[in-house]
Parts: structure tokens; sequence; C-alpha cells
């Protein structure tokens, strides 16, 4: 009778991804059919521990992420969490073989949003390797199918998209982050003295990590390199969007892609994986 419940957990996960993420939804129906459920998994485990970090400020945060970090203990030691999320995830994470060290990573630098950090080089890179990268290394053991050689090849170019995909996604939500969360990322940056050249030197920094990502992306199987490619290309778009825009201006509102451009972009992902070119 499990089997109903975890169907029920997969929709739960499939619900949150759809909700949440229009554009991720988007990319994740480009994966090929068998993937599309543990990738759900993990993005539901993933943004429901945002959430507590990000969004419910009038709660106990500290304590709602020790409760979440037993529950998941609790899901992977006995293969089933009364969270349907946590069931769904913990299902993806047996299935895949995906490493206990990266939901670990994952947890930690959710720990590290909960307090007031001035970050350093060495925290940016910590940040970033627990909230994105290792996120990157969970999908790709969805994506590899229990390919061991094939993920260990992969590896450095799954954690530059993850990387990259983070790097944009801070100087999209900076406004945000210093207003509401008090937060500001970018290694020994202050928010009244964020330049232009500073914000040309972590775009740099980005294109490098895409141009990167995209020598793995061209190696992905069939069955998952259309959907990695369309997100791929959306933040290339919203990266060009922001290169577009002085320093100030990213304090003032948050740059978007329209939706008419959103599906450009996925069309044109189609395109470019269905004549060869990635």
């Amino acid at each position: 009778m499990k089997a109903l419940y975890d169907q029920l957990s997969l929709k739960n996960s499939r619900a949150v991804t759809q909700m949440y993420s229009t554009s991720f939804s988007s990319g994740v129906a480009m994966l090929g059919k068998d993937l599309r459920d543990p990738i759900h998994a993990i993005y539901g485990f993933v943004r429901l521990a945002d959430e507590i970090v990000d969004s419910f400020h009038e709660y106990n945060q500290p304590e709602l992420l020790r409760q979440f970090r037993v529950d998941t203990e609790y899901a992977l030691q006995n293969c089933i969490s009364l969270n349907p999320i946590l069931n769904s995830f913990q299902w993806a994470v047996h299935k895949y073989s995906i490493k206990r060290e990266h939901i670990d990573a994952f947890l930690y630098s959710m720990e590290m949003d909960l307090e007031k950090v001035l970050y350093n080089r060495e925290k940016y890179e910590t940040y970033i390797y627990g909230s994105a990268q290792v996120v990157g290394l969970m999908c790709l053991h969805v994506f590899c199918e229990g390919k061991d050689e094939l993920y260990e090849e992969l590896k450095s170019y799954a954690m530059s998209l993850g990387s990259a995909f983070q790097k944009v996604n801070f100087l999209r939500d900076i406004k945000a982050d210093v207003e509401h969360l008090g937060r500001l990322y970018f290694p020994n940056v202050h928010f009244d003295r964020f330049s232009d050249s500073m914000k040309e030197e972590i775009e740099k920094e980005i294109e490098e990590e895409f141009a990167h990502a995209l020598i793995g992306i061209k190696k992905l199987p069939n069955s998952s390199k259309l959907g990695v490619f369309a997100a791929y290309n959306y933040y290339r778009g919203l990266l060009k969007r922001i290169t577009q825009v002085p320093a100030s201006e990213l304090f003032k509102k948050r740059i978007r892609v329209p939706n008419l451009n959103k599906v450009s972009l996925m069309i044109g992902s189609r395109t470019l994986v269905g004549i060869g070119q990635v």
C-alpha cells in the first residue's frame, strides 16, 4: 500500500515545483519521462528548506530548520516520512545513490542563511558549494542513471552550472536579499559600494562558469540534455538582461525575463538540440 502514498508524495513534489518555479518546471518537462519525478523530488526538498530560511520569519526558523534536518535524517534512515516532500526525496536519494555529504553540505548552507554573515571569499565559496553546486551534483546522479564513470566525468561541469545559476540569482535578487533578508553574498562587497566594475567582475566569473558548464551539457545523455540546456539558456538570457543595466539599477527593481522571451528561449533550446548543435 505504500506505493499509493509514494505516488501521492511525488505528486506533492511536482506541485511544489510547478507553484514555485514555472521556468524550472518547463525545463523539467523537457527531460526524459523517467527523470522528471526524481528531479521534482530534489527540487521539493531544496525548496522546502529554502522557504524555512527565507520566508517563515514569524516563526522560530532555527528550530524549524533543526526539525527539518531531524526529519530528513529519519526519512533517509527509515525510507519513509509522513512529510510527502521528504518521502519523495528519500526515494530519489536511495534510487539514485545521492551522496549524504551533499545533503549535509546543502543543509549547512541553509544554516548559514540564518546568520548575518559578512561573506569573504572562503565563506562565499562554502555557501555556493552547499546551496548550489551539490544540488547540481544531486541532479547529475539522476541524469547519469547509475553510470558512475559518466558521473565522475561530468561532476565539475555540473558544479559550474549550479554555481552560475546561483550567482545569477544573487544578482537578480540583490534588492530583496539586502532589504528584506539583510544578506549580501558577494565577498567583500557592501550594498552602498557596489560599483559597475564590481558587477562586471562578477558577470565575467559567471560567464566563465557557463562556458565550462556547456562542455558538460553536450556530454549529457539525450534523456537529460534538452532539459538542462533549456535551463542553461534561460539563465544565460537572464544574465544578458542583467549585464545591460547599471549596478545601481539592481537595487531598484528585480530583473526578469518576460514570459514571451522565456518561450523563445525554450523553443530555441529545442531547436539547437534537435539539429545537434548542443
